[in-house]
Protein backbone atom coordinates (compact mmCIF):
# COMPACT_ATOMS: atom_id res chain seq x y z
CA UNK A 1 0.00 0.00 0.00
CA UNK A 2 2.80 2.42 0.88
CA UNK A 3 4.50 1.75 -2.45
CA UNK A 4 1.22 2.40 -4.25
CA UNK A 5 0.86 5.70 -2.38
CA UNK A 6 4.43 6.68 -3.28
CA UNK A 7 3.90 5.78 -6.94
CA UNK A 8 0.58 7.59 -7.16
CA UNK A 9 1.75 10.76 -5.47
CA UNK A 10 5.40 10.67 -6.47
CA UNK A 11 6.24 11.08 -2.80
CA UNK A 12 9.59 9.33 -2.88
CA UNK A 13 12.48 11.09 -1.22
CA UNK A 14 14.74 11.31 -4.27
CA UNK A 15 16.33 14.73 -4.52
CA UNK A 16 15.58 14.91 -8.26
CA UNK A 17 11.90 15.26 -7.26
CA UNK A 18 12.65 18.80 -6.12
CA UNK A 19 16.04 19.69 -7.56
CA UNK A 20 15.78 23.03 -9.26
CA UNK A 21 12.76 24.16 -7.23
CA UNK A 22 13.91 26.74 -4.70
CA UNK A 23 11.09 25.95 -2.25
CA UNK A 24 12.69 28.22 0.39
CA UNK A 25 12.36 31.33 -1.81
CA UNK A 26 9.16 33.11 -2.96
CA UNK A 27 6.72 30.20 -2.77
CA UNK A 28 3.26 30.50 -4.31
CA UNK A 29 1.65 29.46 -1.01
CA UNK A 30 2.75 28.32 2.45
CA UNK A 31 0.99 27.36 5.63
CA UNK A 32 0.17 24.79 8.26
CA UNK A 33 -2.08 21.87 7.37
CA UNK A 34 -2.82 18.66 9.21
CA UNK A 35 -2.31 15.53 7.13
CA UNK A 36 -2.62 11.83 7.66
CA UNK A 37 0.62 9.90 8.05
CA UNK A 38 1.75 7.70 5.16
CA UNK A 39 2.35 4.53 7.18
CA UNK A 40 0.73 5.18 10.54
CA UNK A 41 -2.63 6.82 9.85
CA UNK A 42 -2.41 9.42 12.61
CA UNK A 43 -3.01 13.09 11.88
CA UNK A 44 0.09 15.30 12.00
CA UNK A 45 0.54 19.03 11.59
CA UNK A 46 3.00 19.92 8.83
CA UNK A 47 4.24 23.07 7.09
CA UNK A 48 3.33 23.01 3.39
CA UNK A 49 4.97 24.89 0.53
CA UNK A 50 3.47 25.08 -2.97
CA UNK A 51 5.90 26.10 -5.68
CA UNK A 52 6.37 25.37 -9.39
CA UNK A 53 3.83 22.56 -9.50
CA UNK A 54 5.08 20.75 -6.42
CA UNK A 55 3.54 20.54 -2.95
CA UNK A 56 6.26 20.03 -0.32
CA UNK A 57 5.82 19.40 3.40
CA UNK A 58 8.14 19.86 6.36
CA UNK A 59 8.09 19.30 10.13
CA UNK A 60 8.56 23.01 10.90
CA UNK A 61 8.05 26.37 9.23
CA UNK A 62 11.68 27.53 9.22
CA UNK A 63 12.65 26.64 5.65
CA UNK A 64 16.12 27.26 4.22
CA UNK A 65 18.16 26.05 1.26
CA UNK A 66 19.40 23.21 3.52
CA UNK A 67 15.90 22.06 4.53
CA UNK A 68 14.86 18.58 3.42
CA UNK A 69 11.18 18.07 2.61
CA UNK A 70 9.41 15.23 4.43
CA UNK A 71 7.54 14.63 1.18
CA UNK A 72 6.60 16.13 -2.16
CA UNK A 73 3.59 15.72 -4.42
CA UNK A 74 3.93 16.73 -8.08
CA UNK A 75 0.53 18.35 -8.74
CA UNK A 76 0.62 17.30 -12.41
CA UNK A 77 -0.31 13.80 -11.16
CA UNK A 78 -3.38 15.17 -9.35
CA UNK A 79 -6.84 15.13 -10.87
CA UNK A 80 -8.95 16.95 -8.28
CA UNK A 81 -8.76 19.06 -5.17
CA UNK A 82 -12.03 19.63 -3.30
CA UNK A 83 -13.66 19.87 0.09
CA UNK A 84 -13.94 16.64 2.08
CA UNK A 85 -15.67 17.65 5.32
CA UNK A 86 -18.54 15.26 4.67
CA UNK A 87 -16.18 12.33 3.96
CA UNK A 88 -13.94 12.79 7.02
CA UNK A 89 -16.58 14.36 9.25
CA UNK A 90 -13.97 17.00 10.14
CA UNK A 91 -14.30 20.75 9.73
CA UNK A 92 -12.07 22.47 7.10
CA UNK A 93 -11.06 19.15 5.46
CA UNK A 94 -10.14 18.80 1.79
CA UNK A 95 -8.81 16.08 -0.47
CA UNK A 96 -6.23 15.84 -3.22
CA UNK A 97 -6.75 12.91 -5.61
CA UNK A 98 -4.84 11.10 -8.32
CA UNK A 99 -6.22 8.29 -10.46
CA UNK A 100 -5.03 5.80 -7.79
CA UNK A 101 -5.09 7.48 -4.38
CA UNK A 102 -6.65 10.24 -2.30
CA UNK A 103 -4.78 12.25 0.33
CA UNK A 104 -6.66 14.22 3.01
CA UNK A 105 -5.76 17.51 4.67
CA UNK A 106 -7.30 19.70 7.36
CA UNK A 107 -6.84 23.46 7.32
CA UNK A 108 -7.15 25.78 10.34
CA UNK A 109 -10.16 27.71 8.99
CA UNK A 110 -12.70 27.78 6.16
CA UNK A 111 -10.76 30.66 4.57
CA UNK A 112 -7.48 28.69 4.69
CA UNK A 113 -9.20 25.62 3.24
CA UNK A 114 -10.62 27.62 0.31
CA UNK A 115 -7.29 29.36 -0.33
CA UNK A 116 -5.42 26.02 -0.43
CA UNK A 117 -8.04 24.49 -2.74
CA UNK A 118 -7.80 27.51 -5.05
CA UNK A 119 -3.98 27.57 -5.06
CA UNK A 120 -3.60 23.84 -5.64
CA UNK A 121 -6.37 23.89 -8.26
CA UNK A 122 -4.62 26.66 -10.20
CA UNK A 123 -1.35 24.73 -9.99
CA UNK A 124 -2.99 21.52 -11.24
CA UNK A 125 -4.36 23.37 -14.27
CA UNK A 126 -1.09 25.20 -14.96
CA UNK A 127 1.05 22.05 -14.76
CA UNK A 128 -1.19 19.48 -16.41
CA UNK A 129 -0.68 18.58 -20.07
CA UNK A 130 0.26 21.61 -22.14
CA UNK A 131 -2.03 24.39 -21.07
CA UNK A 132 -1.76 27.84 -22.58
CA UNK A 133 -2.11 30.93 -20.39
CA UNK A 134 -5.52 31.67 -21.92
CA UNK A 135 -6.78 28.28 -20.71
CA UNK A 136 -5.75 28.75 -17.07
CA UNK A 137 -8.84 29.06 -14.88
CA UNK A 138 -8.87 31.74 -12.22
CA UNK A 139 -10.43 29.82 -9.33
CA UNK A 140 -10.74 33.04 -7.26
CA UNK A 141 -13.16 34.56 -9.77
CA UNK A 142 -15.51 31.56 -9.42
CA UNK A 143 -16.79 32.66 -5.99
Amino acid sequence: MANLWRAAFGATQKTDDYDGVEFWSNPERTGWLTKQGEYIKTWRRRWFVLKQGKLFWFKNSYITRASKPRGVIPVRSCLTVKGAEDILNKQFAFELSTSRETMYFIADSEKEKEEWINSIGRSIVQHSRSVTDSEVVDYDSKR
